[in-house]
């Protein structure tokens, strides 16, 4: 089912991890409300990389198939409020997070992770922070600023 012009419900709730596990991740109502913002920022994200295509790693995730990929409990993944995702046609990852931070795309966090870039929405009710992080492996600890 598609939520915007370019991305499907589908896309934002599909976790490969879920699948090879049989966990369940499907949304619930309030999630997909928030996956539907999430969707609408994205569509800005992929206007500002030159209309190129936008691969999906992660959007939605269930508390089970959370847990199952060691992510935070307060992720805003688990909200529906969080994409992470890649844009092989404009480049490389450091590239794409460096465009969105030097654009006016409002977020709450931009991580350049290892491998793709997560934009992730504030709370409802709550203020964007407009953090800026890189994450260079999965043990690595957070530093502030994007650092391709």
């Amino acid at each position: 089912m598609k939520i915007s012009e370019h991305f499907t419900l589908e896309e934002l709730s599909f976790s490969e991890a879920g699948a090879r596990l049989g966990l369940d991740n499907t949304p619930t109502a309030s999630v997909i409300k928030n996956l539907v913002l999430v969707a609408a920022v994205m569509e800005k994200v992929r206007t500002l990389l030159g209309s190129k295509p936008i691969v999906v790693h992660s959007g939605y995730r269930a508390p089970d198939v959370n847990k199952a990929v060691r992510g935070v409990a307060t992720s805003a993944h688990c909200f529906g409020r969080a994409c992470d995702f890649v844009c092989s046609a404009f480049g490389a990852p450091g590239e794409v997070a460096l465009a969105i931070l030097k654009s006016d795309i409002e977020y709450d966090q931009l991580i350049l992770e290892y491998g793709w870039v997560h934009v992730g929405l504030a709370l409802e009710g709550l203020p964007s922070r407009r953090e800026a992080l890189t994450k260079r492996s999965s043990r690595a600890a957070y530093e502030a600023g994007i650092r391709a």
